[in-house]
Parts: structure tokens; sequence; C-alpha cells
């Protein structure tokens, strides 16, 4: 029973002696590991277009039914992402949001991505619901190119030529 009290005596007086290890969280920010998955961001190509093209596969994936995708039909003149449809609606219940990963691995764009942002907190319901102008990046941090087989989908079929006898 003293051996006891003595080996706990023990520890506390070697912590004692210790410099510690808090961490002033507002002003100094801990860095976090490279897969670390925290706030969603929806990304865009480098011409300022929309990744997202409303497939829903994302929502599909999520196990906690957290995403909601609308799609709409992408207007030839001005169209928001490549492709034939863009989401027009996209929310995010961060509430129900088990942050593992399955939409950004289900995405075939690379749309959505679980970035490194840990600092998230809401006061009510209601902004606990992100929605696609809260998630979406601005048009001047786009990255990337539009991958080869959009870029298929969104050419429309030439005109049959003129063959002359």
């Amino acid at each position: 029973m003293l051996g006891a009290i003595f080996k706990g005596l023990r520890t506390t007086l070697g912590y004692l002696f210790r410099k510690p290890v808090t961490v002033e969280y507002p002003e100094v920010k801990r860095p976090v590991r490279e897969r670390f998955r925290g706030r969603h961001q929806l990304k865009r190509f480098a011409n300022g277009m929309e990744r997202c093209i409303g497939c829903s596969l994302c929502a599909a994936a999520c196990p906690s039914d957290a995403i909601l995708v609308v799609p709409a039909a992408n207007d030839p003149a001005r169209p928001n992402s490549p492709g034939e449809r863009y989401a027009a609606t996209y929310e995010i219940n961060m509430l129900r949001c088990i942050f593992c990963g399955y939409c950004e691995d289900a995405c075939p764009t690379n749309a959505i991505v679980l970035e490194h942002q840990y600092e998230i907190s809401f006061y009510d319901r209601t902004s606990s619901i992100f929605t696609k102008e809260m998630l979406l990046v601005a048009a001047d941090r786009g990255h990337g190119e539009i991958p080869p087989v959009l870029a298929q989908l969104d050419r429309r079929p030439s005109p049959p030529a003129q063959i002359d006898l």
C-alpha cells in the first residue's frame, strides 16, 4: 500500500519539473496530420467552373445521409460546370456528418474535399446546414484542369459533312 503511494508521488514529481505542453489555442493553432478530415469545400477548376456535376454519388455514399444534392440542367450559353448538369442545390447537414470521407472518395471530379479546417461551430440547427454558397471556394482559388472525360462530355456533335459525288 505504502509502495503504491510513493510510486504515484514519484510520477507526480517527475512531471512537476517538466515544461508544460499546453497550447494557447486561440493564438496558437496546432498543425493537423495530413490525413485529417475537417470542413468540407466544393472546389472549382482553374477557369472558375464548378467541379460538381450534380451526379449525387456523394449523397449516395454518405452513411449518415447528411448530403442533399439537387441537380439541374446546364445552360449551354453560360455553363456552371462541364457536362450536362450541375448542382443547383448542395447542402451538408454538419450535425449528421461523421467526417468519414466517403463523399470525397465517391466524387468522380474531386469536387468535394475535406480540408484541414477544424473550427466548426454553430449555435442553432439552421446554421449547421452548410449550403453551396458556404462550401464553394472563390472563383480565383480554383485549381486543376478539366479532366479529358468531362471535356468529351461537353463537346457537341458536329453536323455531318457534305460529301460531293
